[in-house]
């Protein structure tokens, strides 16, 4: 597991309820991560897997069943498991997806407890991660409204179960990440362009800073170059085609804004450590709420 923390540029675009990851894997190849999306992650058959969620670090059984809040610190590494067919299924959906209107109201307020506790990761137990998989292993097979209530469906048996373990000792110090007039204006305007070229200058103007300036702003907020931070929302994008879209590489690649396929496999591959044709074969299946 790598030391640098990454900010993950998810493929969960703003017009989407959720995403649903459902992959049979030998490997956990990506680093320590954090985005603003709140994630279910279920993993089968992951005995020895060890699991890193804020400054908790522990080996996982045969099945878990975490819930992560926005903005904290996680990732999964092989560890001690030998097992060639670990299946986990991961749930990554907007913070705001339930307004605090809806979550205000009486019925919801063991979710809405339990979403706060998830700023510290938390562990349900083995009990409710058996009972629940049935559910889990469904969702990426069902479709339209039907989706949506059963997320709510599992949120709502995981918010009244017994004997949820809180993971780490200290909440997520990048919960403010968002809450920059300039960032966001930034995310939005690439958000909107990132299938063309954007310039510095272009960029620049849009909050009012000198290239420079924007450059060192950047940078000190994610953690990343201008051109590296664009790249990630490109591949975000890529990668969700790759499994929704029946195009080829090369389309993809001109439909996220890269001109050049050499140039997109490269990048993707760094980003995702793997070929984009290995990433479309990895995934069995991807569901998405508009």
């Amino acid at each position: 597991m790598q030391k640098e923390i990454h900010r993950e540029i998810t493929p969960l675009a703003p017009e989407d309820s959720f995403l649903v990851f459902d992959r049979i894997k030998d490997d956990f190849d990506f680093p320590i991560h954090f985005h603003p999306e709140y994630e279910l992650n279920f993993i089968l058959n992951g005995k020895g897997v060890r699991r890193v969620v804020g400054d908790s670090l522990e080996e996982i059984d045969n099945i878990e069943l975490v819930l992560v809040g926005p903005n904290l610190n996680h990732g999964w590494e092989i560890h001690n498991c030998s097992n060639k067919k670990i299946h986990e299924i991961t749930i990554q959906f907007h913070n705001d997806l339930f307004d605090d209107k809806l979550l205000s109201r009486r019925i919801m307020k063991p979710i809405k407890d339990m979403f706060e506790r998830s700023a510290h990761g938390i562990l349900f137990s083995e009990k409710i991660s058996k009972e629940i998989k049935p559910k889990i292993l469904r969702l990426s097979k069902i479709d339209s409204i039907d989706y949506f209530l059963e997320l709510i469906s599992i949120l709502h048996d995981l918010a009244n179960s017994r004997n949820q373990h809180l993971l780490s000792s200290y909440i997520s110090e990048n919960k403010n990440f968002e809450n920059s007039d300039k960032i966001k204006k930034i995310y939005e305007y690439i958000q909107e362009n990132y299938q063309k070229k954007i310039s510095l200058k272009e960029i620049s103007d849009v909050v009012n800073m000198s290239p420079v300036s924007f450059n060192r702003f950047i940078k000190r907020r994610t953690g990343k170059t201008f051109i590296e931070y664009v790249n990630d929302t490109r591949i975000g994008y890529a990668a969700r085609w790759l499994i929704e879209k029946e195009l080829s590489i090369a389309e993809i690649a001109f439909k996220c804004g890269f001109n050049n396929i050499a140039n997109f496999n490269r990048v993707f591959k760094k980003n995702k450590d793997c070929t984009p044709s290995q990433y479309r074969e990895e995934f069995s299946g991807i569901k998405r709420v508009l």
